[in-house]
Formats: structure tokens, sequence, C-alpha cells
């Protein structure tokens, strides 16, 4: 079943080409069914992009998804048209009384500024706790993850020595157990995930709460996957929804700048940035969101969403 997106956005095209199945509303609205309805906020400059990545992953599973897309009102978007936000996005005020089986909270390039210097934080933490009654299952991507730990448990994030990039290799947790397995179904005992960011949370300061679980972790990367007791919320460090040449551009983009990076690690062939990059992780990726689909949202959401716990 496809995922029902206006017709007009963007990614609608970029995905009809890609032989994605996607269905615009008013097709949509001829099929008896009740579609899982998730709201997608995203933080990140080129939403356009992150969209398309989002969208993508979303749309391999035989349930029918109804997509809203939410952007802070308290920021500026400054790589993102207002007439794109108007058109396809909505503020939290205009949705703060309804309901959804899921959402998505990405990243954002906001990592090195403390939490509560970020100008849309108090939107943002007001968002978080209405998540608590108004969303079945969140997942948390890089510093929305970093954001969230530290706002429902206190976790704080740290500085690294220098920016942890490229394409890391992850092992599911020996220790984790229970029905959180089902988010990791399918995988690899070893599979791969992109990263890029400055700070980190660390295992010990996650271990602390009795409410938080790590599935996954990199003896390079840290801890990837973290959930919390009951599955509503989900926590993960990298960008599992990236592209293939999504590293490539942000390398780029740095270079460019002139700004101090250094090669993604295990990303191009012989470390040779003239050579296209190998793709490792979009077996895992689709994995991730067509489970937590399915046993985490699917499954568990009340079919009359009033009724959410």
């Amino acid at each position: 079943m496809p995922v029902k997106i206006p017709r007009h956005l963007p990614a609608f095209a970029v995905l009809q080409q890609e032989e994605v199945f996607v269905m615009d509303v008013e097709r949509a609205i001829h099929q008896d069914i009740r579609p899982l309805r998730i709201i997608i906020m995203n933080l990140m400059p080129n939403k356009s992009v992150t969209e398309t990545q989002l969208l993508r992953l979303l749309a391999n599973t035989p349930l029918q998804v109804e997509i809203t897309l939410l952007h802070p009102i308290t920021h500026r978007s400054k790589n993102t048209s207002e007439e794109h936000l108007r058109r396809f996005y909505s503020s939290f005020a205009e949705i703060r009384e309804e309901k959804f089986d899921g959402m998505i909270i990405t990243g954002a390039p906001v990592e090195r500024i403390a939490f509560e210097e970020v100008d849309y934080w108090p939107e943002l933490t007001a968002i978080m706790d209405w998540t608590t009654h108004h969303v079945f299952s969140t997942i948390y991507i890089c510093w929305a993850a970093q954001a969230a730990l530290y706002h429902h448990y206190g976790i704080p994030k740290y500085a690294r020595e220098k920016k942890l990039f490229g394409v890391f290799s992850h092992r599911v947790k020996e220790s984790a157990s229970g029905n959180h397995l089902r988010l990791l179904r399918g995988f690899d005992d070893r599979f791969f995930a992109p990263h890029s960011r400055y700070t980190e949370n660390r295992r010990e300061d996650i271990l602390k709460s009795p409410d938080l679980q790590i599935l996954a972790e990199s003896d390079e990367a840290g801890v990837y996957i973290v959930t919390s007791a009951d599955g509503r919320r989900i926590f993960i460090s990298g960008h599992p929804e990236y592209d293939p040449l999504t590293v490539k551009a942000e390398y780029e983009r740095d270079v460019a700048k002139g700004l101090d990076i250094h090669l993604p690690v295990n990303y191009f062939p012989g470390d040779d940035p003239n050579k296209k990059p190998k793709t490792k992780w979009r077996g895992h990726a689709n994995l991730l969101f067509a489970n937590w689909l399915n046993y985490y949202v699917y499954q568990e959401t009340p079919y009359n969403l009033d009724d959410l716990p």
C-alpha cells in the first residue's frame, strides 16, 4: 500500500520516478481503510530532501500511511522557502488537538549549541510532552534523540574530540531482550549506518535509567538504538534515512566552506572522494522503518485514536 501525500509535494514526483507507490489525497479517500497517521517534525535545513528520504522509507510497507508535515514556527528557515512551508507544513497550534499513530522528529544541525539556547527549544519540548498523550510511538533521529533523552530522562550530551562522520558497523546488543527485538527483526548480526555529528550520549548514562534499553551499538560510533520500556519512544543516534550521496554532499559542503573536516569513514572506496560511494545501510534502514510501522504502530495503536493512553 502507498504513502499518502499531496500530489504537488516535490517528493511525490521523485518517488513516482523511482516507482515507489505513492497516492494523492483524492485517490486515497476512495479506499475503505483507516490509514496510519504519521506526523513528521522536520528540523533539517533542506526540508525537501529530508521529506523524500523519510517518505521513501515509509512507503516501503503494505500499509497505507497518511503524512502530516510539521515545522517549528519559532524558527525561521534559511534553506526552505516560506511558500513551501505554508503549502505543505502545519504548525503545532494547527494540529495540537489531533492524535497520531506515529511520529518522527528529525535531526538538526544545532548539536554544538546548548539545548536551552536553541531558538525553538520551548516549542520542541512542548511538542515532546504533547506526544505522551497524542502519539502512540515516536522515533527521534540524531540530535532529536539527544534532545529527547535530555528532556525526558535528564541524559546529557557530550562534545566529541572530532566529528563522528561516515558509515559504521553496528551490532545487536546481546543483552537486548523481549518485544523490543521486534524492531530489529531481520537484521544481520552486523549492520551499517551513517553518522554525522559532533556530540554523543554515553551508554553509562543511558543504563542508569530503568526505563531505557540499548538495542544496538557500535565500537566506533557508540550507542545507536535505544527504546523506552513501553516502546513508545525510540532513539536513533545516526541517520539511517540518508541517501547514498548525502554524506558525500555534506563532505563537499564542508570542504567548500574551508572547515576542518576529515574524510568520512568507511564511505569512499579506497578513501578516494572521486570514487562513487558504496551504499551499505539501505537494507537495514528499510527494515527499521518497516518494523516500526508494523510492530510498534500498526499492531499496537488503537483503531480509534481517541482511545490513546
